[in-house]
């Protein structure tokens, strides 16, 4: 009976035993199909793929691995040698790549990495390569694999040198344009100072380049005339050289009067000057003062042997003018055309005659917001050539000396009277008043010129 037993239990356990020889056959079966299904996966993959065991051995090279190595697996390679074996050298250098820094040697210390300074030698074939690499635990937490991706980047790498290319060419296009941009602003820097920037904004247009033969505005302005007194006389002392540097001392001094008075210079003709003003009569007048002023002060530095005091004549008239370029095909310049012009010219001849520095046209006189805020006088009513009707016209004293202009204020009132009695043919009445102004005012020059024409 005992031996029925024995021989039931012996069946059972080889039954038993028998099971487990299948479960462990299944699992070995579905082991291998999981690696096969493994090794297909990796295989697929458009990346090289190596596996690392934990001594460093290579365990698994995928195809695209060993085409970028030129290498399968070699069991007997230990990590140390790695580099030298399969010829990866730190990219640009032709040296090894030192072991302890490859991605895969990292993930055997339990680090995630990625390098891309890496480059795989193959005889004359440099190929570029992007390695990631991560550790593989087993249940313990300890790492049994290293597993590792490698990319060959040499597209780009070209595409980076291509890039470095173009943005050198780009950097070195853009320093031309700078080049370029600074020799054309240089250009335009030069070309204002000959054609003023003011008149050709007048005309409608943003640079020189665009301004067109018959290109014209039609504006109200006052047009400002203002000249070197005796300047053949002065320059029969001089040189060449030193003419040309004396009406350069003495236009570089004028120009911020007017420009500073919202003026702009249309022109210089010889030692005279010929400003334009847009916004008003009273800038005019500004100007002319301040010029003046700023003479005065010049000839205090002429104050010696063979320099002797400038003086010049100023005159101002207001009205419509025509801007426009005019020329030939070759050759344009700007200019204004008007009575306006013609007249301001004549008006600045004047001071000559009258021996005083500053006159303006009734035209100008009537624009002024207040003519009171001035120091002026009407001197005269003439008749100037190109025009049927008489101007008056009006000495402006604003920058005279104190003394002098404070006896010209005082006998304003006297001083017109007596203009107007001449101006009527009563001689005898207007020299008794002129010889008033004089008894007040000694050094009223025009009172005395009316007294010598009487």
């Amino acid at each position: 009976m005992n031996q029925e037993k024995q021989n039931a239990q012996l069946q059972r356990m080889n039954r038993e035993l028998e099971r487990l020889n299948r479960q462990q056959a299944q699992l070995i079966a579905q082991l291998h199909e999981n690696e096969h299904r493994l090794t297909q996966f990796l295989e697929a993959m458009p990346v090289g793929v190596s596996v690392l065991d934990a001594a460093g051995k290579p365990f698994y090279v995928n195809q695209r691995a060993q085409e970028l190595f030129g290498k399968g697996v070699l069991p007997s390679v230990g990590i140390e040698q790695w580099s030298e074996v399969y010829q990866v050298y730190r990219a640009g250098t032709n040296q090894l790549y030192p072991y302890e820094e490859l991605p895969s040697m990292r993930a055997l210390q339990g680090e995630s990495s990625t390098a891309d300074d890496l480059e795989i030698n193959r005889g004359n074939r440099v190929i570029p390569v992007e390695v990631w690499a991560k550790p593989i635990y087993d249940q313990e937490g300890k790492v049994v694999y290293a597993l590792q991706a490698l990319q060959d980047i040499s597209q780009r790498k070209k595409a980076e040198a291509e890039r470095q290319e173009l943005m050198a060419g780009l950097f070195e296009a853009i320093c031309d344009l700078e080049v370029a941009v600074d020799a054309q602003s240089e250009l335009a820097k030069a070309a204002k100072r000959f054609v003023p920037h003011e008149f050709i904004s007048l005309l409608g247009r943003e640079s020189i380049v665009s301004v067109q033969l018959g290109d014209q505005v039609e504006k109200e302005m006052s047009v400002l005339f203002a000249d070197i007194r005796s300047f053949t006389t002065l320059s029969e002392t001089m040189t060449p050289e030193d003419s040309f540097k004396f009406i350069n001392a003495f236009l570089s001094r004028m120009e911020p009067a007017i420009t500073q008075n919202n003026g702009f210079i249309d022109k210089y003709i010889g030692d005279a000057i010929m400003a334009l003003f847009g916004n008003g009569a009273d800038d005019a007048l500004k100007a002319g003062v301040a010029m003046l002023k700023t003479l005065r002060e010049y000839n205090k530095t002429r104050d010696r042997p063979k320099r002797k005091p400038i003086q010049i004549g100023i005159g101002v008239s207001t009205g419509y003018l025509m801007l426009g370029a005019v020329g030939g095909k070759n050759r344009i310049d700007s200019t204004a055309i008007s009575d306006t012009v013609n007249l301001a010219s004549r008006v600045e001849k004047l001071t000559k005659h009258y021996c005083v520095p500053f006159l303006i046209s009734d035209h100008t006189y009537s624009q002024l917001q207040n003519p009171d805020c001035y120091a002026m006088r009407s001197i005269d009513k003439v008749q100037v050539k190109g025009k049927s009707k008489s101007v008056t016209i009006y000495e402006v004293f604003e920058a005279d000396e104190v003394v002098l202009k404070e006896g010209k204020l005082a006998t304003k009132e006297v001083f017109e009277q007596a203009c107007s009695m001449y101006q009527q043919k009563y001689f005898e009445q207007a020299k008794l008043l002129f010889q008033e102004c004089l008894r007040q005012n000694p050094d009223d020059i025009v009172a005395r010129f009316y007294l010598q024409e009487m």
